[in-house]
């Protein structure tokens, strides 16, 4: 099951202009923005424009012009911000067990240093 989808997102919001954004990259399809709690030296965020609640909702119902488009933000992301040759991680939460904590499809785009291990291995 996926995540419903909140319209009063604080994304949704942003795409319909009640918070103001200072966009990195803007396509007709997504928006791209500086992280507002940072978890990286660059940490930024890749939304589509259209009503995804998570990556589920988006690979059943988005266009092949929306999924192509959010995967170009994704590396436009890290090559306008300078570590797609170093390297970078991108992050996609989906669902309650991964701590997804807007309803909005959105990818984390992070780098700037060495990020270390993708989980902390439990044995």
């Amino acid at each position: 099951m996926t995540t419903p989808y909140d319209a009063d997102n604080i994304f949704a919001q942003i795409l319909d202009g009640r918070i103001p954004s200072s966009p990195v990259d803007e396509t007709p399809d997504t928006l791209s923005f500086a992280d507002i709690n940072p978890q990286a030296p660059v940490h930024h965020l890749v939304i589509p424009k259209g009503p995804y609640a998570d990556l589920t909702s988006f690979a059943e119902n988005a266009s092949d012009k929306e999924l192509a488009e959010w995967v170009r933000g994704l590396a436009r992301a890290a090559t306008s911000a300078g570590i797609a040759q170093s390297g970078y991680r991108v992050v996609v939460n989906c669902g309650a067990d991964s701590h997804q904590e807007v309803p909005h499809l959105h990818g984390h785009v992070l780098g700037g240093h060495p990020l270390g291990p993708i989980l902390t291995r439990r044995d």
